[in-house]
């Protein structure tokens, strides 16, 4: 596949050379960067397009998309709003806007773009992975799952879909169902850091310690500053009787600052367990500020 959007982006350069003025081909070669995942160079070509010709408007939709993954969200948004006449029947128009919306924090609009995107293609897979995505960020289980099936029922091997049904399954405790939906991702990239840790997850919950670790590992070995993979296997040391290697991998986690689930809950348990109550409330204490559920009890059970 990445070949032939190299072969394309040959032949659009080839038409441009012949013709500078041909604004289409702009157009075509920055949604072929845009697919081998050159977004910078991508937005340059796109604001070319439209310097040529600024009736182009679907140049300044996958401007705006491009604008979204460079974090130029105020350029995103001027190429929406230029635009949102032509586009108010276009389903992909609210799917962008609708990922601009959540960038912005604005997780209700946000909702309302996708519930709009859908409403205009039932198919729109990304509209509905990102509205359950938003519903899961936001604790409704039940309407996150109706949505990442309906997801996968359009195209089974969407990777977030299986991904994130295999983390509720992990919430509701059905680790058997979270396997196997890590497992599908695994068979379609058996490289994929997520699925490997999260199936690591799985196999800790359900005791299969060893297996759990040799996952974790292989997930880190891909991705090394993944922030829920370390906690992963500082409970793995925990559980394993290790607490000074299960601090390690904590700590670690901690100093990506990134937020990742009861880190700091865990991490003051085995300060705890230690008799380190002094580390173990400070650490609860930053995450109290962080709003970790197993800060807060440790916190009150025992540093009062």
């Amino acid at each position: 596949m990445q070949k032939n959007y190299t072969e394309a982006l040959r032949l659009y350069d080839e038409a441009i050379s012949k013709n500078p003025e041909f604004s289409d081909a702009y157009l075509n070669k920055g949604l072929s960067l845009m697919k081998l995942n050159r977004p910078a160079d991508a937005y340059e070509v796109l604001t070319e397009a439209i310097s040529i010709d600024p009736t182009l408007v679907q140049a300044n939709l996958v401007r705006a998309e491009t604008a979204l993954l460079l974090g130029k969200l105020t350029e995103a948004d001027n190429d929406l709003k230029l635009i949102e006449k032509e586009y108010r029947d276009s389903s992909r128009f609210f799917l962008v806007r609708g990922n601009l919306l959540d960038a912005k924090g604005q997780p209700s609009q946000s909702i309302e773009d996708y519930d709009k995107a859908i409403q205009l293609d039932k198919a729109n897979v990304e509209a509905l992975v990102n509205r359950g995505a938003m519903y899961y960020k936001q604790a409704d289980l039940v309407s996150a799952q109706k949505d990442f099936k309906a997801a996968l029922a359009i195209r089974p091997s969407q990777i977030e879909a299986l991904n994130n049904l295999g983390l509720i399954a992990i919430h509701d405790n059905q680790l058997d169902d979270a396997v196997t939906m890590f497992d599908r991702i695994l068979n379609l990239n058996p490289a994929n850091a997520l699925a490997l840790n999260n199936k690591g997850y799985a196999y800790l919950r359900l005791g299969k310690l060893d297996e759990a670790a040799k996952l974790i590992d292989r997930s880190l070995d891909i991705e090394p500053r993944n922030g829920y993979a370390l906690r992963n296997m500082g409970i793995y040391y925990q559980k394993s009787g290790q607490p000074d290697k299960a601090l390690a991998e904590f700590n670690k986690a901690i100093d990506i600052a990134e937020p990742v689930d009861e880190l700091y809950g865990l991490t003051g348990k085995v300060y705890y367990e230690k008799n380190d109550k002094v580390a173990a409330c400070k650490i609860w204490k930053q995450g109290i500020i962080l709003k970790d559920p197993v800060s807060i009890a440790e916190f009150e059970k025992n540093c009062k």
